[in-house]
C-alpha cells in the first residue's frame, strides 16, 4: 500500500505521535527523521524530505524517504529553481496538485527535467518569526490535492519539525545547520574558486556553476568535484 492510499491519524493519536517523536527520539536529527516518517505514514503521500536552508545557495538535506524525493531535492539544487526554492523565498506553502498543469510549468527547467514518477509536490517552509529554517517537501505519484484534514495534519507536523530544528540550534547554541556535515562541501569550495578566479559575486558564481552543469548534462556535485580536483579550470566555465 502506498502513502496515497493511507488515511489520516485521529487528532489525539497524531498529537501523541508528535510528542513521542519529539520526546522519545532523543531530539535532533532523530526527531526530524521520525517526524518525516510520520508524515509519510499519516498522509496520502508517497515520500517526504526535510532540508535546512540558510539561503537559496546553501542547503543541507536532513532526510529523504526514498530515491524519488532525493532526486527532487538534488534536481532543484542543481537548477536553482522549483517548489522548495519558491516556498523558502516566499515563506508560503507551494502546493502543486498536478505538475503537468500550468502551475507546474512556472519552473520551466525543473518541469522539463523532473522525474516522471512525481505527479504532485507540496512544499512547506519551516518558518519561525522572520526566519525560514528550511523546507519540508512531500510528493505523490498520482495527481491530487491534499484535503483540508490532510493540510491540518501536515501543518501540525511542520510545526513539530520546526520545534525539533530550533531545539537542535539551542543545543548547539548556533544556527542548526552550522554544525552539520555538508552534503556537497565541494560545491561551496568550487563556488569560492570561481569567485576568486572570475572576480564575481557569490550568487553569480553559483549560477555559473549551475549553468555549466545544466548545459553539459552533468550533476552539479560532479562539476564541483572536477573544479576542486583541478580536472576543470574555472575559466572553462567562463565560456558558458
Amino acid at each position: 500500500m502506498t502513502g496515497s492510499d493511507r488515511t489520516n491519524n485521529g487528532g489525539d493519536g497524531l498529537r501523541a505521535a508528535l510528542l513521542r517523536a519529539l520526546g522519545e527520539s532523543g531530539g535532533g536529527l532523530a526527531a526530524v527523521t521520525r517526524l518525516a516518517r510520520l508524515a509519510v505514514e499519516s498522509l496520502p503521500i508517497d515520500g517526504a524530505s526535510v532540508s535546512l536552508m540558510a539561503d537559496t545557495g546553501n542547503r543541507e538535506t536532513l532526510y529523504t524517504s526514498d530515491d524519488v524525493i532525493a532526486e527532487i531535492e538534488n534536481r532543484q539544487f542543481d537548477l536553482g529553481e522549483g517548489p522548495c526554492f519558491e516556498a523558502f523565498e516566499t515563506r508560503r506553502p507551494v502546493l502543486i496538485a498536478d505538475l503537468d498543469s500550468p502551475d507546474g510549468a512556472r519552473w520551466p527547467i525543473f518541469a522539463a527535467e523532473r522525474d516522471e514518477r512525481i505527479a504532485a509536490v507540496y512544499a512547506f517552509p519551516l518558518v519561525t518569526g522572520a526566519t525560514c529554517l528550511g523546507v519540508v517537501a512531500l510528493y505523490r505519484a498520482r495527481p491530487g490535492w491534499l484535503s483540508t484534514a490532510d493540510l491540518a495534519v501536515t501543518l501540525r507536523i511542520i510545526d513539530a519539525v520546526t520545534v525539533a530544528l530550533l531545539e537542535m540550534g539551542a543545543e548547539h547554541r548556533t544556527a542548526p545547520w552550522t554544525d552539520l556535515p555538508a552534503n556537497h562541501p565541494h560545491i561551496h569550495q568550487a563556488t569560492g574558486m570561481l569567485i576568486a578566479a572570475l572576480q564575481m559575486p557569490a550568487q553569480h558564481a553559483l549560477a555559473r556553476l549551475r549553468g555549466y552543469a545544466f548545459s553539459t548534462g552533468r550533476p552539479l556535485a560532479d562539476v564541483a568535484d572536477d573544479l576542486v580536483t583541478r580536472r576543470l579550470d574555472p575559466h572553462d566555465l567562463d565560456q558558458c
